[in-house]
């Protein structure tokens, strides 16, 4: 009996590990939204335990907001915008599937346009947050690999180049701006969540981002998923840090060392000052040897 309860419970144990990507709890207390300004017509809106970098763009006929944070900070990110401008909010794009950065757009209007990559629409829609709303906030458009939307100094471009965090993730581009959206593609520089649940892999993650860093041009800001603002030059070098890690990670591989060896010896190398393994010190070793792990499964 002890047997059968022990199985049971390391079925359920791997059950949580594999199942689909939860948001991190959020403190409570009130939603505080702070907005840092990047150009006249264009914001970061931030906020303790809100989830992903918000991206608001005042256009001539209205508002285009990137990424809707966590659940319950919709209506904060929209009382905020309120207070930069009087225009209406008219199109919503999200970055990828996460909760962290979708879950608030069941707060939205339901006038407003919601815009996502294809593969991204097919994981929303197994999202609880969306079935718990009858479907409200679920994308009303999709691009496979480019899409245009507005013109002339309004223009967004959203580009889709491959696999990474997960298999929809947008870089939304702001031409007139120079700026660009990556989402948690490139959430900052550290060692990249990667959803396999949701088409992760780390395998292709270096190689989406250099796609993503040849073919843009004339940007010269990033908005990042989760940390401040980075350089064109920037996703380069996020790029080959990718690259440098499935290297690393394949050689280790073949002179025979197990994952948990890999996770307990591997270092950030020198050249890449100021990256950490992840934001928050306390997962920054189970980041570290899942991500090992999973590259062990896609190395063959």
């Amino acid at each position: 009996m002890r047997r059968t309860l022990v199985l049971l419970g390391l079925i359920v144990i791997g059950v949580v590990a594999v199942g689909a990507y939860q948001p991190p709890a959020q403190p409570e207390g009130p939603k505080v939204v702070t907005v840092e300004k990047l150009k006249d017509n264009l914001f970061v809106l931030k906020g303790d335990g809100g989830g992903g970098n918000v991206a608001v763009y005042v256009g001539d006929s209205g508002v285009t907001v990137v990424d809707a944070k966590n659940p319950g900070w919709g209506q904060p990110i929209l009382d905020k915008i309120k207070e930069l401008t009087p225009k209406p909010v008219t199109v919503l794009i999200n970055t990828h599937t996460h909760g962290d950065h979708v879950s608030g757009n069941v707060e939205f209007p339901a006038t407003v346009d919601i815009v996502v990559q294809e593969n991204t629409k097919t994981n929303m829609e197994k999202m609880d947050i969306f079935k718990q709303h009858n479907g409200r906030g679920l994308p009303k458009r999709t691009f496979k690999d480019k899409m245009t939307i507005g013109s002339g100094k309004d223009r967004l471009d959203l580009y889709y180049f491959g696999r990474g965090h997960t298999n929809g993730d947008a870089f939304i581009v702001f031409p007139e701006l120079r700026v660009m959206h990556a989402g948690d593609i490139f959430s900052g520089k550290n060692l990249p969540l990667l959803d396999y649940n949701n088409g992760g892999t780390g395998a292709e993650i270096g190689d989406t981002l250099a796609k993503a860093h040849a073919a843009i041009k004339n940007v010269d800001t990033i908005i990042t998923g989760h940390s401040t603002q980075m350089t064109w030059a920037d996703l380069a070098e996020y790029a080959q840090f990718n690259k440098d890690f499935l290297s690393d990670v394949r050689a280790a591989k073949r002179a025979g060392k197990s994952p948990d060896e890999v996770a307990a010896s591997w270092k950030i190398p020198e050249k890449y000052k100021g990256y950490v393994l992840t934001a928050n010190p306390a997962q920054a070793q189970q980041r570290l040897k899942d991500n090992v792990t999973n590259l062990y499964k896609e190395s063959t």
